[in-house]
């Protein structure tokens, strides 16, 4: 009897650790998501306004960075090989499920990747980041249809208040655009930046949804092994736009004729890779330590932090209609917010008062 109210007195000590462990490591995701975002967006800004063209090289640059990653995935198998003689139980891969699910959300990766690129090359940092925010608009619908998240009057009101915000900058988008850009590029830019959102909510919802399927435990060595497979799929797939493209015969000649000088062509580069890597990094992590919906909320809430940085660092100016766009997107985040914070709260009350029936019988 001992024994067992020993083991049911253990229970919630080790729910608590494993809670503490999964709060540190969306913390950590979303620190490398923050860092990653903002100064990714700025170095593609740059490479473009200096006179880089090449728009499958920077949608190769978000993942190509996945080698990296078989760092951590071969130092947790050999802890885990030391700790358990057993190598049966060690697994170093994912489930050919899951693989599959990786194949076709790798490709739809450097897919989106090349629509946001696009953007990033006609449009300034502050309506490209004012767009993108409204992945969460579109996360929350086909998170509905795919993991049946629920919509309620908040995320509702949200995802208008987003849409409402592409609309302004959308009426007003010519008192904008840059030097020498062309109305119809700036348009082509502003388009493709929203059906990127649009992929990008997909691929958000579509990442939750495959290891829901799988029906796998999530762990460390798994978000890991999985991030490695999509980067992989998704780098392949711009390497073969990039050789029918013919773009690696132009990347000397461009770094020769870069604004910055040649050194500082290769740097951007560099940078631009581990920036982008480590936003895909916190992005899938968030979503599979946490949801799809979180990984939208952070995004959006960085939106004005891109905007000050913009401002900043490169040649952009913060105007009255850009400043309406970004009210109504902390206004659609923080209402997203509220709603998903006293939905938790009203499950933390049910879920108490569930557990306390047994005392009182």
């Amino acid at each position: 009897m001992e024994i067992e109210q020993e083991g049911n007195y253990n229970k919630p000590k080790k729910l608590k650790n494993f809670m503490s462990i999964k709060t540190l490591l969306i913390l950590i995701y979303c620190i490398f998501l923050s860092v990653g975002q903002i100064s990714g967006v700025l170095l593609v800004r740059i490479y473009y306004l200096h006179g880089g063209k090449r728009k499958w090289l920077q949608s190769l640059l978000l993942t190509v960075g996945f080698p990296v990653l078989i760092i951590p995935i071969s130092i947790s198998y050999v802890k885990k090989k030391k700790k358990n003689t057993n190598n049966n139980n060690i697994r170093l891969f994912v489930t050919p499920k899951l693989a599959i699910f990786s194949v076709i959300l790798g490709i739809l990766l450097g897919i989106c990747s090349y629509l946001y690129t696009i953007g990033a090359s006609y449009l300034p940092v502050s309506i490209s980041s004012l767009l993108s925010s409204t992945s969460l608009a579109f996360t929350a619908i086909f998170a509905y249809f795919m993991v049946k998240h629920k919509f309620t009057d908040y995320s509702v009101n949200a995802v208008v208040l987003m849409m409402l915000g592409s609309i302004i900058l959308g009426l007003h988008m010519n008192g904008d655009r840059p030097i020498g850009e062309s109305n119809r590029r700036y348009t082509l830019g502003f388009v493709m930046t929203l059906v990127g959102a649009a992929l990008h909510g997909l691929i958000n919802a579509g990442v939750e949804y495959s290891h829901v399927k799988a029906g796998v435990f999530v762990t460390f060595d798994l978000v890991m092994q999985i991030q490695f497979l999509i980067s992989m799929f998704s780098s392949l797939f711009c390497i073969i736009a990039m050789i029918i493209n013919r773009d690696f015969q132009a990347i000397t000649r461009e770094a020769e004729e870069f604004g910055l000088g040649q050194r500082k062509y290769y740097m951007i580069l560099a940078l631009s890779a581990i920036s982008l890597q480590s936003m895909m990094i916190g992005n899938l992590g968030m979503i599979f330590c946490s949801s799809a919906l979180l990984s939208g909320i952070v995004n959006a809430l960085l939106v004005p932090i891109q905007q000050i940085f913009a401002v900043m660092f490169l040649p952009e100016r913060f105007n009255s209609d850009k400043w309406m766009a970004l009210a109504m997107c902390l206004w659609g985040f923080a209402s997203y917010f509220y709603g998903e914070y006293k939905d938790s709260m009203t499950n933390k009350v049910t879920k108490n008062k569930h557990a306390t029936l047994p005392d009182q019988v």
